[in-house]
């Protein structure tokens, strides 16, 4: 099991890191454009391996996609933050010509390759890819229903000072500040609903403060996170690596699930060998499917930025 992560910031080396130490796969490859960057993390990222106990082999390139080829799954991180006075599209733009090319370049070198991409606009991005790379919608998986998942239990564990085990729980729809849908109806306890233990303010507070979780950390560290979209991508990376068929809340292209089509929106799937194994339809509250309608809306005008 070879796997490639294109980008060796933050994210991609936090996400290198997690598969590396989880031992699951023979060869992780970082690849970035910063001449030595992905090369240098790599090697600091070996020399950790005597003392974190894996033997999985870590190497870096400076753009050379042919170090990746006969990879069976690809993370793409690559892209760049919103700066102010950028427009909206001026971002899209740019992270969109850079989400092309690097698919374009693994797709060469690896034609059986599962993608998964972080980039932002996640929903976004992973819809360019759907568009322009030529693999089955099977292929593509967004990260960010895992992410958001992972904030909402940290919540829920924090207000019902509970250990995060006893919780569970899951976000679909948008990976946004306003499109997120923390669905509260389905979280549990140790399958007790968690309405049962939490006030109205209680419940109100966990859903604004998962709404939020990316941008609360943007503000209190000055950039985006990595260890939690690190550990997120390689929980998936591991489900397809290992066959696990776990359920995953990841951004699908969707074909009348939901009542949406010709989108790439967060619900829970099944994540295995072959990528998506299966998209699990879990029905909604009346106000649950309304939030969800509006949050593909959202996304539909962003989409309506791209230029392929």
């Amino acid at each position: 099991m070879k796997v490639t992560v294109v980008g060796a910031g933050a994210v991609g080396a936090s996400c290198a890191e997690y598969i590396a130490m989880k031992n699951f796969c023979s060869e992780v490859v970082l690849v970035d454009i910063k001449e030595g960057f992905a090369e240098g993390k790599a090697m600091d990222l070996m020399q950790t391996a005597s003392l974190n106990g894996f033997d999985t082999k870590i190497t870096g390139t400076t753009g050379d996609y042919s170090k990746t080829a006969g990879s069976h799954v690809a993370v793409i991180t690559s892209g760049i933050p919103r700066k102010p006075g950028m427009t909206r599209e001026e971002l899209i733009g740019i992270n969109a010509g850079i989400v092309k090319e690097v698919t374009e370049n693994l797709v060469k070198h690896s034609p059986e390759v599962i993608i998964i991409v972080v980039s932002n606009p996640m929903d976004t991005m992973a819809y360019l890819v759907h568009k322009t790379s030529g693999l089955p919608k099977h292929k593509i998986i967004g990260m960010g229903g895992a992410l958001d998942s992972a904030r909402f239990k940290y919540r829920l564990a924090e207000a019902l000072e509970a250990p995060i085990s006893d919780v569970d729980g899951m976000v679909i729809a948008a990976h946004s500040d306003t499109g997120m849908l923390p669905l509260l109806s389905k979280a549990t306890r140790n399958g007790v609903p968690v309405t049962e233990f939490l006030s109205e303010d209680q419940q109100k507070y966990v859903i604004e403060e998962t709404k939020v979780g990316g941008a609360t950390l943007t503000k209190l560290l000055g950039t985006s996170a990595w260890y939690a979209p690190g550990a997120a991508v390689s929980v998936m990376v591991q489900a397809i690596a290992c066959d696990q068929k776990k359920m995953i809340p990841c951004s699908l292209m969707l074909e009348g699930e939901y009542g949406q089509n010709d989108i790439c929106l967060g619900v829970p799937a099944i994540i295995g060998a072959n990528g998506v194994e299966q998209i699990v339809n879990v029905t909604l509250t009346a106000e649950e499917q309304l939030k969800f309608s509006e949050a593909a809306n959202a996304v539909r005008e962003v989409n309506g930025d791209l230029k392929f």
